[in-house]
């Protein structure tokens, strides 16, 4: 899995911050700040499809987009791919649990327990 582009990044927030599925037209709207083309997130919105990051359903003429994915478990995926670039990927992982501050130890030790996640 790719880490996303500023677009796509930008589309992707729009998606996971969504209630229900949405449509090319929503996304534009929402992004009316960044004033893309509707083609243009049409196409970003096919692409993300073909990536598997989110999911499509055609209602009625228009393509109802949902995120495959949740944001943490797609970063969480980012995470396991570029882990697997390594070598060594217990000395990168060592690597990384002394980088994270003591509440993100405490919140990963959790994990690692079996406890339940706290959000």
């Amino acid at each position: 899995m790719r880490q996303l582009g500023e677009l796509e990044r930008a589309v992707m927030d729009v998606v996971w911050t969504a209630a229900t599925p949405v449509t090319v037209r929503d996304v534009v709207d929402r992004l009316a700040d960044r004033r893309p083309a509707y083609t243009t997130v049409m196409t970003v919105l096919d692409r993300l499809a073909g990536k598997g990051v989110v999911t499509r359903e055609l209602a009625g003429k228009a393509w109802h987009y949902s995120a495959a994915l949740t944001r943490e478990q797609f970063v969480a995926q980012l995470m396991l791919d570029v882990l697997g670039q390594t070598d060594s990927r217990s000395a990168t992982l060592v690597h990384f649990a002394r980088a994270v501050s003591a509440e993100e130890a405490r919140t990963l030790r959790r994990a690692l327990a079996g406890e339940a996640d706290p959000h």
